[in-house]
């Protein structure tokens, strides 16, 4: 489509649905205006799945307001009003901004450099700030929807004003919109902070927000990930350590993590020296490696955690599992020479399409450069930069790069996962380490006999542990595999007469390892049936006078109905089988 950029051009744009997304922005902003003069802007931008916008009004806005505010825009865009763009000196700017009372406009301004021309874009009566581009006219966007409220501190900062943020999305046609809507719909169904209560998987509390409670079916489930994630660690030749999870402030300031990640930190005193409760598990890794002379013999050596480390998220960007302040991290740290570079970055490479393949995601792969706020040598981001992109090519692995997203220390590669709504997850990365090894003075003797200094990749499959079963849930919807299920099997009693019989079915799965629930209420089956249903249990067997008579199971399925009768053994065997193979 063509859009109208800020220094006048109109031209092609490729990218249709974030030019119609910002222009939705503007209408929203307008239409805001229009219905309650005086609101104040802050910034309005499009994102990847729509746009908001946010707003400093006195009182705030209710769901309630939503349908007006969108009634407003669908005049504004029948109005097929044009938009217009014209720039300004800072001063004029600045006066301009002033006299309709922005001072968030201002703000962003004032930050500016000097000398620079300031644009601005005009729809009708609406002026607002922006860099562009946008659309040519209202009537452009044909297809959208206000879609939340939600609370935001001016430029993400707590200490500053709590604003109101309107979201909303739009496309190019209604089409689309409806499927995106009915998406929406579905992914509130799957919503991990409900169906993790319902399940009894986890819960937050008041006494710990950000800090998620764990519960007994939860704990089956994360300790089930767990053992798989180190069965293939074990094949793969991972050592597994465990690290303090408090150390001297010292270590990180050696690390550079005092200097660029302390906001994030949690620090204590002990004996009068500064500590941190760790963010990361990396400076301890490197501690353990740099304990005893090493040999080039011994690399690579893979060391493994599943470290507890916590992080100071402010509290408005908490989210159930998704977003918390102390979790379960899968850390690797693999130290190498720098011959090994790519054969350990295919080997990670391939470790994560295993895992992800086993719960039936498909993922994207972006390649992520030297970032501004970073540490190190020119040559060594090169080199590192060059590692990460030859293994990604010898493997044929599709890539983007991501120019400026690398950690401080090195650049990265990461892992989107797509769930079954379509959704990416940024989980897996592996980054390439030139800094903390120096920076440990970390060293091995190589074939020469002399001191080298080891190279070191960071690398994380689930990446939170947490995050991850988060996302496990709304990906199944609850509906876990039987290898992943808390609970495997419900034997579900119909009367009296069946409950012996019931038990010793009960106790014959038990004793076979197969995770097992009994229900010998005095309720009617059909009751006992949609219980175990909306728990969400892969198999229910139910035992009536039948099967205590023939001395067989009535198997039903959750996924596939009635399965009728079946011999015990037969059935242990089959939930047993399922569960070895970990069959998705």
């Amino acid at each position: 489509m063509k859009a109208l950029y800020s220094d006048g051009r109109v031209e092609e744009c490729d990218d249709e649905l974030r030019v119609i997304r910002h222009t939705a922005s503007h209408i929203l902003a307008q239409a805001v205006q229009r219905l309650y003069p005086g609101t104040k802007l802050a910034i309005g931008p499009a994102i990847d799945d729509g746009f908001y916008y946010d707003f400093d009004k006195d009182g705030g806005f209710t769901p309630e307001d939503l349908p007006s505010i969108e009634a407003e825009m669908k005049k504004i865009v029948k109005e097929n009003l044009k938009l217009e763009t014209f720039t300004l000196p800072r001063d004029e700017a600045l006066e301009l901004l002033r006299s309709k009372g922005e001072d968030y406009k201002v703000e962003l301004v004032e930050e500016l450099p000097e000398g620079e021309p300031i644009s601005f874009y005009r729809q009708g009566e609406f002026t607002d700030l922006c860099a562009g581009p946008h659309a040519l006219y209202t009537k452009a966007v044909k297809a959208f929807k206000l879609t939340s409220l939600a609370g935001a501190y001016w430029r993400g900062d707590e200490k500053n004003k709590m604003l109101s943020r309107i979201y909303g999305t739009a496309f190019s046609n209604k089409e689309d919109l409806e499927a995106h809507l009915a998406m929406i719909e579905e992914a509130k169904k799957r919503d991990h902070r409900r169906l993790g209560k319902e399940l009894g998987i986890f819960t937050m509390m008041e006494e710990g927000p950000g800090f998620p409670f764990f519960l007994p079916k939860g704990m089956v489930l994360k300790n089930t990930l767990l053992q798989y994630w180190r069965e293939v660690h074990t094949r793969e030749n991972y050592l597994e350590i465990s690290t303090p999870m408090i150390l001297s402030r010292k270590l990180w300031e050696t690390s550079g993590h005092w200097d660029h990640y302390k906001d994030n930190m949690y620090t204590t005193v002990i004996d009068g020296e500064d500590y941190c409760i760790k963010p990361m598990n990396c400076p301890g890794c490197v501690l353990v490696f740099g304990s005893e002379a090493r040999s080039y013999r011994d690399l690579p050596m893979r060391i493994a955690e599943l470290g507890v480390v916590h992080r100071h998220e402010k509290s408005g960007t908490l989210h159930g599992l998704m977003r918390v302040r102390c979790f379960t991290q899968d850390d690797s740290h693999i130290f190498m020479t720098p011959e090994q570079i790519t054969q350990e970055i295919k080997g990670v490479a391939s470790l994560i399409d295993e895992f992800y393949s086993k719960f039936g995601f498909s993922y994207k792969v972006e390649l992520s450069t030297r970032p501004e706020d970073s540490m190190g040598s020119d040559e060594d981001w090169e080199a590192a930069t060059d590692g990460l992109r030859t293994a990604l090519d010898e493997l044929g692995l599709e890539y983007t790069v991501n120019e400026g997203d690398g950690a401080f220390y090195g650049p990265k590669i990461d892992f989107h996962l797509k769930d079954t709504l379509g959704r990416t997850w940024q989980c897996g990365t592996i980054q390439l380490d030139f800094q903390l090894p120096q920076r440990f003075d970390l060293g091995y003797i190589g074939a020469d006999n002399e001191r080298h200094r080891p190279i070191m990749i960071h690398r994380v499959v689930f990446g939170s542990i947490e995050r991850f079963i988060g996302i496990l849930i709304e990906h199944y919807a609850g509906r876990f595999p039987v290898w992943l299920s808390p609970v495997q099997v419900k034997v579900l009693s119909v009367s009296e007469k069946s409950r012996d019989y019931a038990n010793s079915v009960y106790s014959r799965l038990r004793s076979a390892g197969i995770r097992v629930e009994i229900d010998n209420r005095d309720e009617k089956i059909g009751y006992k049936i949609r219980e175990a249903q909306l728990e969400k249990v892969p198999y229910m067997l139910v035992i009536g006078e039948k099967e205590t008579e023939n001395g067989n199971i009535a198997v039903r399925s959750r996924d596939g109905g009635d399965l009728g009768s079946m011999d015990t053994e037969d059935f242990v065997a089959k939930v047993l089988k399922e569960t070895s193979e970990r069959s998705a």
